[in-house]
């Protein structure tokens, strides 16, 4: 792979004008495409398989006109204090409400609350509940003014009035502010690792264009595959991320490259064919972790996954083309001012090459050999506290909570917390979370009202309400309000508890299931749970087979595994302490703090463990090179770390300013994403690839490297540490130059 990508990078160096012509026209192609592409589809939520999906296809098909996939609003009006809702004022003004909503753009129908008997016990509240004709991602501007002017109108008559349901728009789209934050920080770490403005801005021009085009694609194929605004989120923050650091890898290799005297193009070829084998290997990894995602079987994870996967694709291809192309047009600028001089020369024969790097190897040691030197000194010390440091932050996930955020989960001054908190108080916690029972039989009218008997007096269960049939009169519709409030356990037990007993009693040719917004997130709860030890299982296992090809041994790959789940598992804890527990909740803007969001631990697992392998690919790669070549593990690993610990440093860095960014939003998951996955890196590469996995390699020395000898004849030779790219270069040294490679060598 080394001497097919060297040859790739000085092709992209020789034909530098028509490389970055074609990445523009593809830029400037799919730019055009995205902005002339159909609008994409709104987001929906669906999870095939499940009872409840079924439950909600089968509502879909036989009651058409009571779209039952459309959004909901209910509005609640709470009469003034000393009055009740029925009283002749209040009840005018209740009424003024649903007419005035009836007929409204968009709106399916309104249920009068005199009518359907939605008052309180008490006579002091009362709800309406307005059913549209689109899902909730589908609602015009005119739709929601028309609801949200209406509950003005009842408010300044006297009454309390707070709407919940998902036709109230929420505002927590994306406000660019993470982007550009990320991005600030990482040019300013980037000119402090070049010490170069050419050199500092090309992985961040490189990145743009590889993120650009890649989300543009997303756009573009929006609407044909079914993608939607929300899938660019995960391919923006994980795209700009390595489009970066990619970059960064090969630029700072062509840098050390051109330090040992090579001619430019011999530095670009060498760089990409060493350092661009890397990356392609660390995208690959990535990839397979983003692309996992599709075994969970929900579809909204799956496209999030896939377009992300795409986009790391793309900044691979970026990096090991577009970069040699840009390094050709400043091949000295991208130096240091005090090493452009000596670059300027012709370049250093091969002999001299190996003298210049057996001086730079006794010149001062850096801080990143300096570093590797103390763990190898202190290996066992530095082992014990990264991974006691490590579990100990660890701990408050061993308390993990997990569900899907509702109305209750809301910050305290929302209208939707209110209306959710007037319910609770006037028609019981279960209220919030009713349960929907649908059944299909040829007598259904008779099996429902058998049904909802037996519902009734079961424990747990405070309200049932009447059997309502479709036209054909073969199916039904139960609704059960819970003792229970949605997210309490006994509120999932009963829903099991009634699946099983229904499920079992059902007669030959009767389908009983249940459905709503509870049973719904159950459900989520339980696919993501089944889903998350294949899911790993198979993540973890094609990485394995990855890096066991890279790095031809059986125990790097298996210490990378272990640091990575050190890593996550630490990152889900301060998750835990923050968003659960409520821990400098004020200081990072979370309002409510609650149980984490089910989709958060497959969704870190997946990302995390790309980027980690990114950190274990980069700087042990630098020291199997080193070992290839002679050294012994010790002296590899801290060349590894003189050649690589500063870039991985600033690559990590670079990440966790970019993931940073996006804790300012004010999308609750985003916000919780972006933490999750700074900590992460910051746990897994200054903690986990910097301390424990270089104290390994001090205890274990050789056997580091052990690998069976079947298993090596069986996995194939990828040379990412360029050894074949190396004879190749000397085969195509010129004679004199080999004459005094071949007499070095003997003396």
């Amino acid at each position: 792979m080394a001497l097919y990508l060297s040859k790739l990078g000085r092709l992209a160096f020789r034909r530098r004008g028509l490389t970055v012509l074609v990445w523009l026209f593809v830029l400037g192609g799919v730019a055009f495409a995205a902005s002339s592409a159909p609008p994409p589809p709104a987001d929906t939520f669906s999870m095939p398989g499940t009872e409840s999906q079924k439950a909600f296809d089968l509502l879909e098909e036989k009651f058409p006109a009571a779209s039952a996939d459309g959004a909901r609003a209910r509005v609640v009006l709470q009469a003034p204090e000393g009055t009740k809702i029925s009283d002749p004022g209040p009840k005018a003004q209740v009424s003024k409400l649903v007419a005035g909503l009836t007929g409204t753009p968009q709106v399916a129908s309104v249920a009068d609350p005199f009518t359907t008997q939605a008052v309180s016990k008490d006579g002091t509240t009362a709800y309406a509940t307005v059913s549209y004709k689109a899902v909730a991602m589908e609602l015009t501007d005119e739709a929601h003014d028309t609801l949200l002017k209406a509950a003005d109108a009842a408010r300044s008559d006297g009454l309390t009035v707070e709407i919940g349901g998902d036709a109230v728009p929420v505002e927590q789209a994306l406000n660019g502010t993470a982007e550009m934050i990320g991005f600030g920080i990482s040019a300013v770490i980037l000119l402090v690792t070049f010490g170069s403005l050419v050199a500092a801005g090309m992985p961040l021009l490189t990145a743009i264009v590889g993120v650009g085009v890649g989300v543009s694609a997303i756009g573009a194929l929006g609407s044909t595959l079914g993608l939607s605004s929300t899938t660019t989120t995960l391919a923006l923050m994980i795209g700009l991320a390595v489009g970066i650091d990619y970059a960064l890898f090969i630029v700072s290799r062509y840098r050390a490259e051109m330090a040992e005297g090579r001619g430019r193009e011999e530095a670009a070829g060498h760089a990409v064919g060493t350092a661009g084998s890397a990356v392609v290997f660390a995208g690959l990894t990535v990839i397979v972790a983003l692309g996992g995602l599709a075994v969970v079987n929900v579809p909204m994870l799956t496209k999030m996954g896939l377009a992300a996967a795409g986009t790391v694709a793309v900044s691979v291809l970026v990096a090991v083309t577009l970069v040699p192309a840009l390094l050709a047009f400043a091949p000295v600028r991208v130096l240091r001012r005090r090493d452009r001089k000596a670059a300027k020369g012709k370049p250093l024969s091969a002999r001299r090459r190996r003298k210049a790097a057996k001086r730079a190897a006794r010149q001062k040691p850096n801080m990143g050999a300096r570093w590797a030197g103390f763990v190898l000194r202190r290996p066992a010390a530095v082992l014990l506290f990264g991974v006691l440091s490590l579990g100990a932050i660890a701990v408050p996930a061993t308390q993990l909570e997990l569900g899907l955020p509702g109305e209750g989960t809301m910050a305290p001054d929302t209208t939707q917390r209110k209306a959710y908190d007037l319910l609770s108080e006037s028609f019981g916690d279960g209220f919030n979370g009713p349960l929907m029972v649908t059944v299909e039989a040829d007598d259904a009218k008779g099996v429902a009202a058998e049904m909802g008997e037996e519902l009734a007096g079961r424990p747990g269960v405070v309200a049932v309400s009447p059997a309502v049939l479709n036209a054909a009169g073969d199916t039904a519709i139960i609704n059960i309000v819970p003792e229970t409030g949605p997210s309490d356990e006994e509120t999932e037990q009963l829903v099991r508890t009634i699946r099983q007993d229904l499920g079992a009693r059902a007669d030959t040719g009767t389908e009983v299931l249940i459905t709503g917004q509870t049973a719904l997130f159950i459900d989520f709860s339980k696919t993501l749970n089944d889903a998350l030890v294949p899911y790993l299982g198979l993540v973890v296992g094609l990485a394995f087979l990855l890096l066991m090809v890279v790095f031809r041994s059986v125990l790097v790959p298996l210490k990378a595994a272990l640091g990575f789940l050190l890593s996550v598992s630490a990152a889900l804890g301060v998750i835990v302490a923050v968003f659960q527990w409520g821990w400098f909740a004020d200081i990072l803007g979370v309002d409510q703090p609650g149980p984490i969001m089910s989709t958060m631990p497959i969704f870190m697992i997946g990302v995390v463990f790309g980027l980690a392998m990114d950190y274990e690919v980069f700087l042990v790669t630098r020291m199997r090179e080193a070992y290839v070549q002679g050294e012994s593990t010790e002296a590899a690993v801290v060349t590894g770390f003189r050649h690589g610990g500063r870039v991985v440093a600033a690559a990590a860095l670079i990440m966790t300013s970019v993931f940073s960014g996006f804790v300012m939003e004010d999308n609750d998951f985003v916000k919780m994403v972006g933490l999750a996955l700074a900590l992460a890196v910051v746990f897994d590469a200054f903690v986990v690839r910097m301390a424990i996995v270089p104290a390994l390699f001090a205890l274990l020395g050789d056997r580091a490297w052990w690998l069976p000898r079947w298993l090596d004849r069986l996995l194939p030779d990828m040379d990412v540490e360029g050894a074949k790219l190396a004879k190749e270069q000397t085969r195509g040294t010129p004679p004199r130059q080999r004459g005094e490679r071949a007499s070095a060598d003997s003396r």
